[in-house]
């Protein structure tokens, strides 16, 4: 890691993972990445974790308060309005932590998956629909946000909703799209957009179709990595916790419950994961990877250790020797 770089434009963040440990211990991993050089957190938004071992899922607005609140990080969630959460009760939790953490906390929004949506025990809509659900959201939430009241009859229903408590700017919202097609439809009403790393750097597609499209705002990329002192230790971390989360297709989006997952994943060999992983033991290797994420025009890359373990030492590590080159 000796060559010099050119400075990266992009911030680096730490993704707090949910699914794989408990909030307490998440929270203080959060506290870590920070005193590290971490610029910024974000979480996702789970019901349950992708398998039984990795055997957490916190709830993410409730530890989203104390991470604020513990931080002076900037904040992320990825979320999904319209089954789990009624848009104007997500609304309420968004502005309220916005009025309390002004310009710290940015949401993004999906269409959602049945692991977490499928416990009201409403119908699981086609994405079609869901993408329709989703749009109407976004204008209810909107239009909270500007201190409206709100009624609505759709594909959601809202009864003379108003918020009585909002910040002096709302909270951005960014539109999440793992591939080009919902690139291209979120670029209509986001104001940023998240994606995740996919193989060969396919999400450099998905980034330019929400641009071309007009999307505005900032570029976000969810880094799944695995670092450990070997790299064969790094390849079966990564597999061992995080095998279930790369299912494509349709199939991550309609699969219920984390024992579904770990059926539907049994054949997953090391090999197929490390497509949607970044696994090395050598801190240049990641670098390198994530100066070209800096350059593909992400302007903030979310990185997240996707083995349990080692998970300080990669905060300290990455904080010592990465995120100085990265930035130099």
């Amino acid at each position: 890691m000796s060559r010099k770089r050119a400075r990266s434009m992009a911030t680096f963040g730490y993704h707090a993972s949910h699914e794989q440990f408990p909030p307490s211990e998440l929270l203080q991993l959060l506290k870590v990445a920070q005193d590290a050089g971490f610029a910024s957190g974000m979480c996702s938004d789970h019901f349950a974790p992708w398998s039984s071992r990795q055997g957490h899922s916190g709830h993410a607005w409730s530890w989203l308060g104390a991470a604020l609140a513990s931080t002076v990080l900037p904040m992320g969630v990825v979320t999904a309005p319209g089954q789990r959460y009624h848009p104007a009760v997500l609304a309420q939790a968004a502005a309220t932590l916005a009025q309390m953490y002004p310009g710290r906390l940015w949401v993004a929004l999906g269409t959602g998956q049945a692991l977490s949506e499928h416990i009201t025990g409403d119908r699981w809509p086609s994405k079609e629909e869901r993408t329709r659900r989703l749009e109407e959201c976004v204008r209810i939430m909107r239009a909270l946000f500007a201190g409206q009241e709100v009624s609505h009859e759709g594909l959601v229903r809202v009864d003379r909703a108003r918020l009585w408590s909002l910040p002096e700017r709302p909270p951005i919202l960014l539109g999440a799209a793992v591939g080009p097609a919902t690139a291209r439809r979120v670029a209509a009403w986001a104001d940023g957009i998240i994606t995740v790393n996919q193989p060969d750097d396919a999400h450099r597609e998905t980034l330019a179709a929400y641009r071309e499209a007009g999307g505005r705002g900032p570029a976000v990329l969810q880094a799944h990595l695995s670092w450990a002192p070997t790299r064969e230790e790094a390849l079966a971390a990564a597999h061992d916790q995080w095998r279930e989360a790369v299912l494509g297709s349709d199939v991550g989006w309609e699969i219920p419950l984390p024992e579904h997952f770990e059926q539907a994943a049994r054949l997953i060999e090391p090999s197929g994961v490390e497509p949607f992983v970044v696994v090395s033991d050598d801190l240049g290797h990641h670098t390198d990877w994530l100066a070209r994420q800096a350059s593909h025009g992400f302007d903030e890359v979310m990185l997240h250790q996707v083995g349990k373990g080692h998970q300080v030492r990669f905060v300290e590590v990455f904080g010592s020797e990465v995120l100085p080159e990265l930035n130099s």
